[in-house]
């Protein structure tokens, strides 16, 4: 048996990428109305085109609300006038800037009585997300960034942003999740044992799982709007689920749920906006190959799918997205072990140097909070008794138990991710 700890519980089926107080996010009140759709316009691409262009698609497409990650000028100066609603992002290279200098901040949030300030969370926040009801935030977020920043949320009227890819929930996880569940596809629901709701989506549980978190911590008065959720067109032999079928689904679907629906389970009388990822395949994005297929749009502006965007095309019956479950699961060979494939684990990097490694490993077992007791002496991971082989093990304790979030993986180079059990440590065990 091989030793590699790994979370399966639903704790990990957040988005891998943990944003949290590392992007701070300005907006104008943009969830005031019932149901709003809005979509993120990234950038990395370069064959793009112009901006102009690109707000005159947003208006042929009825879409009028839109997330930058920065403030182009370009971009900006195009979008003046449209009568379309904008979010934009502070780059995280400006952080130490404006944490550093007065002036320079107040150069950006001198428009307080206009705009909003928050920053995104991804679900990899949470310690506990399933049952919905039993969600809470990780214990080490929560005095040091997570009561500070829904103080300020509250104190100013802002709203909590929130990242959700169910997509990597089902990917990582298909073998115990339906795809019907994921799409917003009928199904017949799942039951939360804690308060006896019944969820009929797992976008809608993943919310719920933050409001009650946040309500654990008494801040239900504090709204939400998901700045992120989509899911890729294309993907990887590993990425199960991605396809251009699904993703017409869950975006098509999830725009229905949003402009016909009331609220989640737990707060049905807040509506749910959201903004979805993204416009544009984006080439230049680093990463598997999904990373760059989350868009609605060709760079040539031509549709990826068909789905409805607005109101009027509900109601024209336009674009109507697909409801029954009638898909294959995995985007390349069915006969492939969706287990199997779905499956990461965090290795130590043996070129890091000892000290390196060693610092990695203190971190881990101690602040990191990895179980590392399996690689104490005498213990049955003990074996082999070297330095790096102590380090993959709580590496890899420390990946799981966060969710398998980016850059959970790393300890300044001192770690990597594989897709394969590793043969040469300590003995992992494998969960199906």
């Amino acid at each position: 048996m091989l030793c590699f700890p790994q979370d399966k519980s639903m704790a990990s089926y957040g988005f891998p990428i943990f944003h949290f107080l590392l992007s701070t996010v300005l907006f104008s009140s943009i969830v005031d109305a019932a149901g709003l759709i809005g979509v993120n316009y990234g950038r990395v691409a370069n064959d793009l085109p112009t901006p102009d262009k690109v707000v005159e698609l947003l208006k042929t497409q009825g879409i009028d609300r839109v997330k930058l990650y920065d403030t182009d000028a370009e971009v900006l100066t195009a979008l003046a006038d449209s009568n379309i609603s904008v979010v934009v992002a502070l780059p995280n290279e400006l952080l130490s800037s404006t944490a550093a200098d007065q002036s320079f901040a107040d150069n950006w949030y001198n428009l307080d009585s206009a705009i909003k300030i928050s920053s995104p969370i991804a679900l990899s926040a949470l310690q506990s997300s399933y049952p919905p009801s039993s969600g809470s935030f990780n214990s080490q977020l929560i005095e040091p960034a997570v009561k500070p920043m829904l103080d300020f949320l509250r104190q100013s009227g802002s709203y909590l942003m929130v990242n959700a890819y169910p997509f990597f929930a089902y990917s990582d996880n298909s073998d115990s999740i339906s795809l019907d569940y994921a799409l917003f596809k009928n199904n017949s629901g799942v039951v939360d044992s804690g308060n006896g709701k019944k969820y009929y989506s797992l976008l809608e549980a993943q919310l719920d799982a933050v409001f009650a978190a946040m309500s654990a911590l008494n801040y239900d008065d504090v709204k939400v709007v998901v700045t992120e959720t989509g899911w890729p067109s294309k993907g990887d032999e590993n990425e199960i689920g991605a396809g251009e079928e699904n993703a017409a689904s869950y975006n098509g679907n999830l725009v229905r749920r949003v402009l016909t629906g009331s609220g989640t389970p737990l707060r049905p009388q807040d509506p749910l906006n959201v903004y979805l990822f993204a416009l544009f395949n984006e080439n230049e994005k680093s990463g598997p190959t999904s990373e760059r297929n989350y868009g609605l749009f060709y760079p040539n502006e031509q549709k990826v799918y068909s789905i409805p965007l607005t109101q009027s095309e509900l109601q024209s019956g336009a674009s109507t997205p697909v409801s029954s479950g009638n898909q294959s699961q995995a985007p390349a060979s069915s006969n492939e072990s969706k287990t199997s494939v779905a499956q990461t684990w965090c290795v130590a990097n043996g070129k890091a140097g000892e000290k390196k490694l060693q610092e990695a490993l203190d971190y881990a077992c101690g602040s990191g909070r990895a179980d590392c007791s399996p690689i104490q002496p005498g213990a049955s991971c003990y074996d082999p008794n070297t330095l790096e082989a102590h380090a993959s093990y709580a590496f890899n304790s420390y990946y799981q138990k966060n969710s398998r979030g980016a850059g959970t993986c790393d300890f300044g180079g001192s770690a990597y991710v594989v897709t394969q059990v590793p043969s040469t440590f300590p003995p992992f065990p494998v969960f199906n």
